[in-house]
């Protein structure tokens, strides 16, 4: 008689855990599927799992039933991009070089989702942002080693829905993704699905908002609850399930409104539950709580590892694998527990200590020197202490004050000196930087004998820094729509303001650049002159007020805080292209051509750029400069209404009507409803008989 298949899972001697199939050929290897849900922007103390008596988390509670709960894991970073190439790669900031949004992932930094698909899986991204957009240029190359990578977001034009264009709902990923899930010829597979509802503005789906109307975070939390249980029972008991948050949300911690600004708990403390092959509904298996401080750039190696799958020596992370193995229990008592083969004896070891055992925890924010001029900030968390590198540094005794509200700097600084060091130690290992290897341990190696912030010179991209770059103008408007102030900052001098001193400017302009997307232009422009009238020399704000005012036609009121933006920030085109826009309508076009032709010849593939110019240079009768423009605005971009209904005209006019009539036609089934596209073409086609 045939043997009936079954299926094991085998806990190997350090750890890694591998799904077995049994047949007449004997064991052969089966490759887990993995399925990793990111949870944008949510705090560790909302999880049931982890002490909340809120109620918002049934399902992940259940999940965490049958995982390993990881009770203090820890960003690398505050924000969205960094922290989930930090998650993906396995890497830290300082090696992976995303730093800010905008910033590309270099090619060659290890990345789980292209080692997987070199290992036969089949790989799929299905994200809930444009802020993890490769496309659109603020998460480029993060969809390296995806099959499938499902985004496409545009920006929002007035009185759009935002779930339509720049972030979708959680149930809309969710349904995208077990749709991918439940098609045939999938397995093995890894399964990336990130969750943006909890980031702000909070607004729960329909069904939650009554409830919820006095806590609207809260209302997202339990939606995405919801939605993880939907993902992970379409998954099935035989994959690895990952579940993390990327960061946390300071509600108001330490005076910070949202996140990216501090590196404290509230932002950086995230829930991480895993769970191994064989574990789902109706095992008795309880809960294992690991106690142990470990990282997130912990996660890929261990899910690697978990799969059974060799680890690349350039991941910086540790496993988690033996935190989590299960062993056989020599006394006879056991806990029962079930596999996809049935049932089995195991026995779960006993909770970790806490501290001897203890990672320590590096993260780091770019954001308030990219975004406002100020210093950036980086944190060393090592036994009971949390430091904070800053102009005035910070250090707290977590242990003893878990809020982290008494700063200890002044009064210990023996301790301070002690972890600075170790941060100078791991800043120069995590680089490279002191000829260590740069993978697989906690960083104490080497030393740099630095005083400064990290150095960004090293790293996987080679020479120079990313930080740097020049941020594309439609980027910094996608991020600018969700509250982010996407790489504005000036270059700041060495050591900068204290972000301490500056938090309640971050948090006003949050709300005002919300306000501006939102088309709140009356509540935006006093929350802007209050920002300018405090830190003047913002460029993100002086762009904001002149867009604001302009987008209320206040175009001589818009100009001066263009131009200062501009001088600000030289390099900003979005800031020229502002300005000349609003030059442009108060009639001097002479200088509205003059900043058009900057941006055009600086970022050349810039349809609206390349438009925009054609347009003034048909309005000092450049008409030759004008034509070239337009078309080249059209190569870039065959479909751009505007572009094709001047080009039409200029054509027209010029009595080459048989030759306009194309660029009409376009205009008109771009626009349908446009008179003017109507009335263009009519004449052309009628001076073209």
């Amino acid at each position: 008689m045939r043997p009936i298949v079954t299926l094991a899972v085998l806990a190997i001697s350090f750890g890694d855990t591998l799904v077995l199939s049994q047949s007449t050929d004997g064991l052969v290897q089966r490759k887990p599927s993995v399925l990793l849900i990111t949870l944008d922007t949510t705090r560790a103390d909302r999880m049931g799992f982890l002490g909340s008596t809120r109620g918002l988390t049934p399902a992940l509670d259940a999940l965490a039933r049958t995982s390993t709960i990881f009770t203090r894991a820890y960003a690398q970073a505050p924000i969205t991009t960094v922290s989930h190439a930090t998650i993906l790669s396995g890497t830290y900031p300082l090696f992976h070089r995303v730093t800010d949004f905008g910033s590309p992932l270099p090619a060659t930094v290890p990345y789980l989702p292209d080692l997987l698909r070199r290992q036969g899986y089949h790989t799929a991204a299905f994200v809930g942002s444009l802020v993890l957009d490769p496309k659109i240029g603020t998460a480029s190359g993060f969809d390296r080693g995806f099959d499938v990578y499902d985004a496409g977001f545009r920006m929002r034009s007035p009185g759009e829905d935002r779930y339509r264009t720049i972030e979708r709902r959680g149930d809309e990923v969710a349904s995208r993704a077990i749709a991918w899930l439940t098609s045939a010829g999938r397995e093995p597979y890894f399964l990336w699905a990130h969750l943006f509802d909890p980031h702000d503005p909070y607004d729960p789906p329909p069904d939650l908002e009554q409830r919820f109307r006095s806590a609207p975070y809260d209302g997202e939390i339990a939606s995405v609850d919801r939605i993880v249980d939907r993902l992970v029972k379409a998954a099935g008991p035989g994959t690895i399930v990952a579940v993390a948050a990327d960061h946390g949300e300071a509600l108001g911690g330490h005076g910070e409104a949202t996140h990216g600004v501090f590196l404290y708990d509230e932002t950086l403390h995230v829930p991480l539950v895993i769970r191994l092959p064989g574990v789902g509904p109706g095992s008795s298996r309880t809960a294992r709580r690991v106690t142990t401080r470990v990282r997130l750039a912990d996660l890929a190696p261990t899910l690697l590892d978990a799969a059974g799958l060799p680890r690349p020596s350039a991941m910086q992370g540790e496993s988690l694998i033996p935190l989590v193995r299960l062993k056989p229990d020599p006394t006879g008592t056991t806990a029962t527990g079930t596999t996809a083969a049935g049932t089995g004896a195991v026995r779960l070891e006993p909770d970790t200590a806490g501290t001897t055992d203890d990672r320590p925890a590096y993260a780091e924010t770019e954001y308030p020197r990219q975004a406002f001029g100020w210093s950036m900030l980086a944190s060393w968390r090592s036994d009971r202490f949390l430091l904070v590198r800053a102009p005035r540094p910070e250090l707290y005794d977590v242990i003893a004050d878990p809020g982290a509200t008494r700063n200890l700097a002044a009064t210990r600084p023996r301790i301070v000196a002690g972890l600075t060091a170790e941060l100078e130690q791991f800043l120069a290992w995590s680089t490279g930087a002191d000829g260590s290897r740069r993978s697989g341990g906690s960083g104490r190696s080497g030393g740099s004998g630095r005083s400064g912030g990290p150095d960004r010179s090293g790293g996987a991209g080679g020479s120079g820094g990313v930080a740097g770059a020049r941020i594309d103008p439609a980027v910094a408007e996608r991020l600018a729509s969700l509250g982010y102030v996407g790489g504005s900052g000036s270059t700041p001098a060495a050591g900068g303001v204290d972000p301490k001193d500056r938090i309640a400017v971050a948090n006003t302009l949050h709300d005002a650049m919300i306000a501006v997307e939102d088309a709140r232009f009356a509540r935006a422009i006093p929350l802007l002159e209050q920002v300018i009238a405090r830190e003047p020399g913002i460029p993100i704000a002086q762009l904001n007020l002149g867009i604001a005012r302009a987008r209320q036609k206040q175009y001589a009121r818009a100009v001066p805080p263009l131009t200062r933006a501009v001088a600000l920030k030289t390099e900003d085109m979005r800031a020229h292209y502002e300005l000349a826009s609003a030059l442009y309508e108060t009639g001097d076009v002479t200088s509205a051509a003059r900043h058009f032709a900057v941006v055009a010849s600086t970022m050349p593939a810039w349809a609206d750029a390349r438009y925009s110019l054609g347009s003034v240079y048909a309005r000092i009768d450049r008409i030759p400069d004008a034509i070239a423009e337009l078309r080249a605005a059209l190569d870039l971009e065959p479909r751009h209404f505007r572009a094709n209904l001047l080009l039409g005209r200029i054509l027209t006019l010029r009595g080459e009507a048989p030759l306009a009539v194309p660029y009409l036609r376009t205009a008109v089934n771009v626009q349908p409803d446009s008179s003017e596209a109507k009335q263009f073409l009519a004449e052309a086609l009628k001076d073209g008989k």
